[in-house]
């Protein structure tokens, strides 16, 4: 049954199926997660989908649910896409499942890209530019982009800092120079019907995504990866007034619970009249559920 906004209270966007409910975790990508739950001061133990699912439910907050796809730059194995759909299609009154394809798959992860929309009811993608040594406008990614726009689904994009490999001997390999915002615009523009939400506060190009999602229609911005306590100024100053109708609740759940940032938004200025927007209503219109 489809989600009823009506009886939930919150949409998160951003939430991470880290672990495969059939295969043993991959241990190249363990010790990423362990550096990245090192960071955030988080829980080193990864809860598997059904448990992820089952939390949003008792919390009454629906979910994207996706994993991220790394193969060819940390070769780590992937979770699968197809049992990301497969939870999802099991709880599609709370789950919204989101796909991930690196990049350097180009277009046989287009084929992927059309079986998951066409065939396994996947609702949008996530890119992780900096786990996946990625320059998010490289021509290799088009193909992907191309099934995307066609079906005018919303892609997430990493940007900013990335846990992921802080802490690590040279960053574990990893490149924050694809975590620049500005790097995507180029992507908005080639492909106007796909709905691009920039993840998280983009630290330390706070300024580049609160200017992409002023410029373009197509452009959106997670609040995901951070408490919200620790946001930028601009960030609530946005939220409240000319971006009020683009941001988006996101978590990073299971490094930051969605209640704690729930707890901490309520805090921290976001005007009354903005919250039902931030936590709901403008995701249910990029997700097309309103």
């Amino acid at each position: 049954m489809p989600i009823d906004l009506a009886k939930i209270r919150a949409i998160d966007v951003h939430v991470h199926a880290e672990v495969s409910c059939h295969d043993p975790e991959d241990p190249v990508m363990g010790k990423f997660f362990d550096a990245a739950s090192a960071y955030f001061r988080a829980p080193r133990e990864r809860p598997k989908m059904p448990e992820i699912i089952e939390l949003y439910r008792e919390t009454n907050i629906a979910l994207c649910l996706f994993t991220v796809d790394a193969e060819s730059a940390m070769g780590a194995k992937r979770v699968s896409n197809y049992e990301v759909a497969e939870q999802a299609a099991k709880n599609d009154d709370i789950c919204m499942a989101f796909a991930s394809i690196d990049p350097h798959k180009g277009k046989y992860g287009a084929r992927e890209a059309r079986d998951l929309v066409e065939n396994f009811g996947v609702k949008g993608f996530k890119f992780h530019g900096i786990a996946q040594n990625a320059h998010p406008a490289d021509r290799m990614a088009y193909p992907i982009y191309e099934v995307i726009n066609e079906y005018k689904l919303p892609v997430i994009f990493h940007t900013g800092h990335s846990g992921m490999g802080t802490g690590m001997r040279g960053g574990g390999g990893m490149r924050l120079k694809y975590g620049e915002p500005m790097l995507i615009d180029d992507v908005a523009v080639d492909f106007p019907d796909m709905k691009i939400i920039l993840a998280h506060p983009s630290w330390p190009w706070v300024d580049q995504s609160l200017s992409m999602a002023l410029h373009k229609d197509n452009v959106f911005i997670d609040l995901s990866g951070w408490s919200p306590k620790y946001f930028p100024k601009q960030v609530i100053q946005y939220a409240n007034t000319q971006l009020k109708h683009k941001m988006l609740f996101g978590s990073d759940f299971p490094l930051i619970h969605p209640d704690k940032w729930i707890a901490a938004a309520k805090e921290v200025g976001f005007r009354d009249e903005v919250m039902p927007g931030i936590m709901k209503d403008n995701a249910a219109r990029v997700l097309g559920l309103s």
